[in-house]
């Protein structure tokens, strides 16, 4: 199994990678949290990963973290549930909203993504509530994001602005704007910039 991958990032294609180890070109596919934080092409990157080896493809998928790495892990152990999920899962939540939302059994926040339906949220809620406690996101409740903030920025970033464009926009917002307003005055901010 290849755990890990250190090497110089060659291209950036979402959800998909190209990263140089040695002369050998590895295609990795990554969840959009893991890709925001990549550093430039050029650049040297270490990424965990999980290798799945199917009849017809060896499949290397990589995480920016260990803690990453091992949610991915336990959404493969669940039926019906397959790597393509898996990914969607990590792309639309943090894991530290991941743990939030098993621990709460929000299916709400889980039918927002992509791809996952009422019924498949409900089937990851009960799944995972035993499988992800506090060690999967150390700190999680100090450093959370608001559920609202974190709304406004996944829709800045599905509109094409930069993680740095859409974080810079979002910190100025005053607290306790609801999700449209704080969208509407963040999209001023960026004009005026």
């Amino acid at each position: 199994m290849i755990g890990r991958v250190a090497g110089v990032l060659l291209e950036k294609n979402p959800p998909q990678i190209l990263v140089d180890v040695g002369g050998i070109g590895y295609d990795i596919e990554v969840p959009m949290s893991t890709f925001y934080n990549l550093p430039a092409t050029g650049e040297r990157v270490t990424l965990f990963t999980h290798l799945v080896v199917r009849e017809d493809a060896h499949l290397l998928y990589g995480f920016g973290s260990d803690s990453e790495r091992r949610v991915f892990r336990q959404l493969l152990k669940i039926s019906g549930v397959g790597a393509r999920t898996s990914l969607a899962v990590l792309s639309g939540l943090s894991v530290g909203e991941l743990v939030e939302a098993v621990a709460a059994q929000e299916a709400g926040r889980l039918v927002k993504i992509p791809g996952i339906g009422k019924k498949t949220a409900e089937r990851l809620l009960l799944e995972l509530k035993d499988k992800l406690g506090t060690d999967f996101a150390p700190g999680v409740a100090i450093n959370r994001a608001k559920p609202a903030t974190s709304d406004i920025l996944n829709a800045l970033l599905g509109l094409g602005y930069s993680e740095k464009e859409a974080q810079g926009a979002v910190k100025q917002l005053p607290e306790g704007l609801s999700v449209s307003d704080g969208i509407r005055q963040s999209l001023k901010m960026l004009a005026k910039a």
